[in-house]
């Protein structure tokens, strides 16, 4: 049998748990914390894989293995690894308070409608897309995905940081500070999470299931649900497949080029994606920004033209949606196919500008396909009769970058 024990957030383990044990597991913080058997074999945590194996060697044995862990161990812990290995009959687990739990409180917050992420061992952009996404974001940190770096690539949201340092210790420190001042201190290798807070919505409604990650009821909305001038915003019909073929999802971050009114762009926010819309005009910014509070959804907006603004961007998207037309096109598609790592979707009304606009995607390395989107609206007419309105004609193009070449873009 195995016993998976979770530790370091102010619960003793009780010594009637730990005795007998033959081998014990565990970081050497664990280890120094607890009183163990004497004579028992120790291992201090370091690679997975050897200690996975000397585990296999005592459990084929039928001799007794205790492992040591921070927390609740079946949350993002070796629960996982263990189960995977030698099966959820071998393991007694004993959880602690999860440290995200303990950090919340500590915080006077509850948690239910939080997204958690793990930054340990994994590529931050995750973390970081989730916390410009959602209003409140709980961060297992790991060396190079701390504090600090997460402030530095959230340095330009209305973010608060709580930082919760050695949890249920002496040392124990929480701390609010903004992701400037997180960036700028070195927080050493005792952080236990770090809370990403939008505190004008940390406060949240009642929920009956627990996670902030959720679907939207209806998505391709109305062209009524947004402010717009003129008429001038992608129809529901194009965004429906744009969408499709954008693909937003949470920890992803979607750019919104000539995004006019921010219908796509916050069309991705509502299915969980970050997102950045760059607009050129100052009244488009405006409505951007309106049509986002009214949804209710987190929109980065970069007021300034495409391709020149997308050059003072130092993130780099999943999938970009362009939109509109003009002489910059080929050189706006070009920027953009050539940073993003997924997808890039354009929408032209102009037949005459689709080649440039081929060329540009397929040069970046992206297979390309195309399709003329026509559709015709029920509209009524006088004497309760209906009638078929077209809409004008839209040509929707996507690259798609080879999976194989996907992590290389804008390297």
């Amino acid at each position: 049998m195995i016993t998976v024990v979770g530790t370091g957030t102010g619960a003793a383990v009780d010594a009637r748990v730990t005795a007998g044990a033959e081998l014990v597991v565990g970081g050497r913080r664990h280890l120094d914390a607890v009183r163990l058997p004497e004579g028992a074999e120790r291992i201090v945590l370091g690679p997975l894989a050897p200690a996975l194996d000397t585990i296999g060697t005592y459990v084929a044995e039928e001799r007794p293995v205790l492992v040591l862990a921070s927390g609740d161990p079946g949350f993002f812990g070796i629960v996982r690894a263990l189960a995977e290995r030698f099966g959820p009959e071998r393991l007694d687990v004993r959880p602690g308070v999860p440290s995200v739990a303990a950090a919340f409180a500590r915080a006077g917050l509850a948690w239910d409608d939080a997204v958690v992420v793990s930054a340990h061992g994994r590529d931050t952009r995750t973390a970081v897309n989730l916390c410009r996404a959602f209003p409140k974001v709980a961060v297992l940190t790991g060396p190079g995905a701390g504090p600090a770096e997460l402030g530095a690539a959230l340095r330009n949201t209305a973010r608060v940081l709580v930082v919760a340092t050695a949890l249920g210790s002496a040392g124990e420190r929480v701390e609010r500070v903004t992701p400037a001042g997180a960036a700028a201190r070195d927080w050493g290798a005792a952080v236990s999470v770090v809370l990403c807070l939008d505190e004008a919505r940390v406060v949240g409604p009642v929920r009956t299931v627990a996670g902030g990650i959720g679907q939207p009821a209806g998505w391709a909305l109305d062209e009524a649900e947004f402010d717009h001038r003129d008429s001038m915003i992608t129809k529901f019909e194009v965004r429906a497949l744009a969408l499709a073929r954008l693909g937003p999802r949470p920890g992803e971050l979607v750019w919104d080029v000539g995004a006019g009114s921010g219908s796509v762009a916050v069309e991705c926010a509502r299915l969980g994606a970050a997102v950045t819309a760059v607009e050129k005009t100052p009244d488009g910014v405006q409505r951007i920004r309106a049509n986002a509070v009214a949804h209710g959804v987190d929109v980065r907006v970069v007021h300034g033209a495409a391709p020149g603004a997308l050059s003072g961007l130092d993130e780099v998207p999943d999938a970009v949606f362009v939109g509109g037309g003009g002489r910059e096109l080929p050189a706006v598609v070009t920027a953009c196919a050539r940073r993003a790592r997924r997808a890039v979707v354009v929408a032209l009304a102009a037949l005459d500008r689709v080649p440039a606009a081929r060329r540009a995607l397929t040069e970046a390395g992206l297979s390309c396909e195309a399709v003329l989107v026509q559709s015709s609206r029920l509209a009524p007419l006088p004497g309760d009769v209906t009638r078929l309105a077209a809409a004008n004609p839209v040509f929707l193009l996507w690259g798609i970058r080879p999976p194989a070449h996907s992590e290389g873009a804008a390297q």
